[in-house]
C-alpha cells in the first residue's frame, strides 16, 4: 500500500513532488540519480590516517542524543575517525555560524536551514557536494532542494511539515473542543479564548506568536498574501494583515489568552525546561512535524494538528552541508553519505531529523515506526494536498528574521506602538532590500 505524502513547491528550486511510504517514488518518478551520475558518484577514496570532524547543529535533547550515538557508532566502523561536536538551540545558532564562516573556522560538517543556504551558497562559504554522496534512493525533487545556482550544497535529511504542537491531555481535562485538522485562524483564537477561561488566572492558553516570523508568514499565507519576503529578496509584509495580526495579539495577551511576553522571551522549543508547551505556561505552540520528537519526548499526553487553514507548507526539515575551508571534505562526504544511507545510523537517528529521506530507509523503518514518528508521518500527509508552496528564502534577509523579532520585542513589552513598529520593519525591510540587491550586483 502507499501513501501519498511529500509535495513540496520552491519557487526558483520548486519542489513538486509526491514521495510514497514504498519503496518505489510516486507518479513514476525517476530516482534522484544513478550509481553512475555526478550526484550518486561512488564515496570518494579516503585514507586510513587520523582525522578528526568537527560537527556542528541545532536541535532538541532528543536530537543531540541520538546524533551523538550515531557518531560513536561512526568512529566505532571507522576508528580513524574522531568528532568534534557542537550542538545547541536554534536561537543563537546561525549568528555564531556567521561569525565562524567569516572568520575562515566553520565546522566541516553543518546542519543547515533552507532559509539560509542561499545565503551561505552564495557567499561561497559551502564546499560543492555534486560527488561523492548517493542520493540515488532519494527524491531528485527533495535532493534538488538543495541546490543553489545549480550546484549541490546541500543534503536533505529528511522531510518536514509545518504545523502546531499542543498539550492534548490537558485540553480534553478542561472539557473544551480540542483542535482539529482543518481549522482556521479564527478557530485558532476562539480555542484559546474557551481554554483561558477554564484555566483560570494564572494560566495562559496561546503561545505569544507576535515576534515571531514563521508564525506571521503562516497567518500572511492564509490570507492569500504570499511570505513576508518574496525569494527574489522583496519585502512583502502586507499592511492591513499585520496590523490586524499585531492588534489581535495585543488584544488577547491583555486579555489573558497569550502568554505575556516576559514569560515567552526565556522559549527555546524542545527545552525540557523551556519550552513553554512542555513546562506548561501555554497549551499550543507552531512545531515543525521534525520538532514533535522533542515535544513527546518530554510531555505526555502532546499531539499534533495542522497548521490552520491556508497556512501550512512542506520543507526539507534540514540539511548536511560542508564548509568551503574543510580540510577534510572527503572524509566530511563520507560520512553524510553513511548518515543518510546505512540502515544502523537510520535505527539510532529515527525521526530526529524528520521522516528519512532514503525511499529504501524508509520501507524498512515504517513498520517499527512508534506513534511519535507516525504523528509525523501524518502531518506530512494531511499538509500535501493544500500545501503552500515553501519559500526556502532569499540571499543577503539570513538575520531579517531576528531583526524583525527585535524590533516587534517593544510592542510587546509596551516600548512602541503598532504604527510605529511596522515602519520600524520597513525601514529595516529597505536595508535589507538594498544589501541583497549588492549581493546580486
Amino acid at each position: 500500500m502507499t501513501k501519498k505524502w511529500f509535495k513540496v513547491l520552491t519557487g526558483a528550486m520548486m519542489v513538486a513532488s509526491v514521495v510514497t511510504l514504498s519503496a518505489c517514488g510516486a507518479g513514476g518518478e525517476k530516482p534522484a540519480a544513478t550509481t553512475d551520475s555526478k550526484t550518486a558518484a561512488a564515496t570518494p577514496a579516503t585514507s586510513d590516517k587520523p582525522v578528526t570532524l568537527r560537527i556542528v547543529w541545532w536541535g532538541s535533547q532528543t536530537r543531540h542524543e541520538a546524533t551523538q550515538k550515531a557518531l560513536d557508532l561512526y568512529t566505532t566502523k571507522h576508528p580513524n575517525v574522531k568528532f568534534e561536536p557542537e550542538f545547541s538551540g536554534f536561537d543563537g545558532y546561525f549568528q555564531k555560524l556567521s561569525t565562524q564562516a567569516a572568520a575562515h573556522n566553520a565546522a566541516d560538517i553543518i546542519q543547515m536551514d533552507a532559509a539560509y543556504l542561499a545565503e551561505y551558497a552564495g557567499r561561497g562559504q559551502l564546499a560543492d557536494l555534486s560527488q561523492g554522496i548517493n542520493l540515488a534512493d532519494v527524491d531528485k525533487t527533495l535532493v534538488d532542494s538543495g541546490k543553489y545556482s545549480s550546484k549541490q550544497f546541500a543534503i536533505p535529511l529528511g522531510n518536514n511539515a509545518m504545523g502546531m504542537g499542543y498539550n492534548k491531555a490537558v485540553v480534553d481535562s478542561l472539557g473544551i473542543k480540542a483542535p482539529s485538522d482543518g481549522w482556521t485562524w479564527d478557530d485558532y483564537f476562539q480555542f484559546g479564548k474557551e481554554a483561558k477561561a477554564k484555566l483560570g488566572a494564572d494560566k495562559f492558553a496561546l503561545y505569544n506568536s507576535l515576534n515571531d516570523l514563521f508564525s506571521y508568514d503562516m497567518y500572511q499565507l492564509s490570507k492569500g498574501k504570499g511570505y513576508s519576503v518574496t525569494q527574489e529578496g522583496k519585502f512583502n509584509i502586507d499592511k492591513d494583515t499585520w496590523m490586524e495580526w499585531a492588534n489581535k495579539h495585543l488584544e488577547l495577551t491583555k486579555a489573558g489568552v497569550v502568554l505575556p511576553p516576559d514569560q515567552w522571551a526565556t522559549d527555546k522549543i524542545g527545552d525540557p525546561k523551556q519550552d513553554v508547551v512542555i513546562n506548561g505556561k501555554s497549551l499550543i505552540r507552531r512545531t515543525f512535524a521534525s520538532e514533535f520528537p522533542g515535544l513527546a519526548t518530554n510531555l505526555k499526553g502532546a499531539a499534533l494538528v495542522t497548521s490552520p487553514k491556508g497556512s501550512g507548507y512542506l520543507k526539507p526539515s534540514m540539511f548536511w552541508s560542508v564548509s568551503a575551508d574543510s580540510k577534510n571534505a572527503a572524509e566530511s562526504k563520507k560520512f553524510i553519505d553513511w548518515f543518510i544511507n546505512d540502515q544502523e545510523a537510520a535505527n539510532i537517528l529515527g525521526t530526529s531529523r524528520g521522516i528519512p529521506v532514503s525511499k529504501k530507509i524508509l520501507k524498512v523503518m515504517e513498520p517499527t515506526f512508534n506513534p511519535t514518528d507516525k504523528a509525523q508521518v501524518d502531518l506530512i500527509n494531511k499538509t500535501a494536498p493544500n500545501a503552500q508552496p515553501f519559500n526556502p528564502g532569499a540571499v543577503g534577509w539570513g538575520n531579517f528574521q531576528k531583526d524583525y523579532a527585535s524590533i516587534v520585542d517593544l510592542l510587546s513589552f509596551g516600548k512602541s506602538t503598532v504604527d510605529k513598529t511596522y515602519d520600524e520593519i520597513v525601514k529595516k525591510a529597505k536595508e535589507y532590500e538594498k544589501n541583497a540587491s549588492q549581493i546580486a550586483k
